[in-house]
């Protein structure tokens, strides 16, 4: 499961709902000041926003008080102080701030005011959520997972990425693939997580990129396709993702959905190795190279650098720079509702055999 980040700067700003279209409701008045307040927290002008924005919050202006809030917390333009951060994002949330209500939640959920409150966390990403806010479903849906030692309800979790997941939110699209793959809290169907996990990736979510690559080489909720599976292997393994990494080194070394290239094989291998995995096989594939052909993976290994995994701009396994073909995504054929895992062309052995990619 992915855990939620925590968002600051301009990037929270607007993920509280403090854009300039949130205060349309707003006095005239008290939308063009607060307009003011975002322009010069944009231009990075913080102390000169805070004292806009403090003489609104103090007139009651919701907007005005979330955004010092945000300046507290993140220590812009004022001391930072976590505690005067949490009473100003109350203020604005006993108005209906929704944005407001999720900050809370998470200064609860991270410990942020001296200690982990769980109930106090729910109550308010519940609130924030039921209102709308994606980004707090999703984190009812980490929450009720059992991510903070909770007894897990996957029913509960699955319902509220579900929320999180309809609205567009791709960690929550990834969560809920998982749910489906697994079957926990909904019924096991690897169609419906194939299709969830597509969704993710196309939003440039590595960890989804790597697991639908995997159904498509393997043939697991989708049409096999060892290509296609194989370059949505290497988009997620050029973000940085090392069980990508290993995944494309063992296609690499043997040739299967990509053609066989030792030297960029040694080169992913080793970086996943960096990243703390091993594989049997790919180690006395890495004692067998000739010196040159190491030499020259481990310096294509130290020059590597991730890069942003951006929807379709995904390139060629080996490098070649050729746009990523996804393919139209062709679920397998469903028996009575249930994708029908008893064709063995279409689902992946139990036990991985060289070259293959495992989940």
């Amino acid at each position: 499961m992915i855990r939620p980040g925590g968002k600051t700067h301009l990037t929270m700003l607007f993920a509280l709902g403090l854009g300039v279209a949130a205060f349309v409701d707003a006095g005239r008045l008290h939308a063009a000041s607060f307009a003011e307040a975002i322009a010069l927290y944009q231009e990075g002008q913080y102390a000169e926003a805070w004292k806009v924005a403090h003489e609104l919050a103090l007139a009651g202006n919701a907007e005005a008080q979330a955004m010092l809030g945000v300046l507290l917390e993140n220590g812009q333009g004022v001391k930072k102080d976590v505690q005067q951060a949490a009473q100003w994002y109350r203020k604005a949330a006993e108005q209906g701030h929704v944005g407001a209500m999720y900050a809370l939640a998470l200064l609860h959920l991270n410990g942020k005011l001296g200690r982990k409150d769980i109930g106090a966390a729910l109550r308010w990403a519940r609130a924030a959520a039921e209102k709308g806010h994606s980004g707090a479903a999703y984190t009812m849906g980490l929450i009720l997972s059992g991510m903070e030692g909770l007894k897990p309800d996957w029913k509960a979790a699955a319902e509220w990425f579900r929320k999180a997941a309809e609205a567009g939110n791709p960690a929550a699209q990834y969560n809920l693939g998982v749910l489906y793959l697994l079957g926990r809290g909904v019924e096991r169907d690897s169609i419906t997580a194939a299709e969830w996990f597509k969704r993710a990736a196309l939003a440039g979510l590595p960890r989804a990129a790597m697991k639908y690559g995997v159904l498509v080489f393997n043939g697991e909720g989708v049409v096999k396709n060892e290509r296609i599976g194989a370059q949505w292997l290497a988009a997620a393994a050029r973000s940085g993702n090392a069980q990508a990494m290993l995944h494309l080194a063992r296609l690499l070394a043997v040739g299967r959905g990509v053609r066989k290239d030792r030297i960029e094989a040694a080169k992913w291998y080793i970086l996943a190795r960096k990243r703390g995995l091993k594989d049997t096989f790919l180690d006395l594939f890495l004692r067998k190279m000739k010196r040159p052909d190491l030499a020259e993976a481990r310096r294509r290994a130290a020059a590597f650098r991730p890069t942003r995994m951006r929807g379709f701009s995904m390139v060629d396994p080996r490098g070649k720079g050729s746009r990523l073909k996804t393919g139209k995504h062709t679920p397998a054929k469903k028996t009575n509702g249930r994708s029908d895992q008893k064709n063995p062309k279409r689902t992946a052995p139990k036990t991985k055999a060289k070259g293959q990619a495992g989940n």
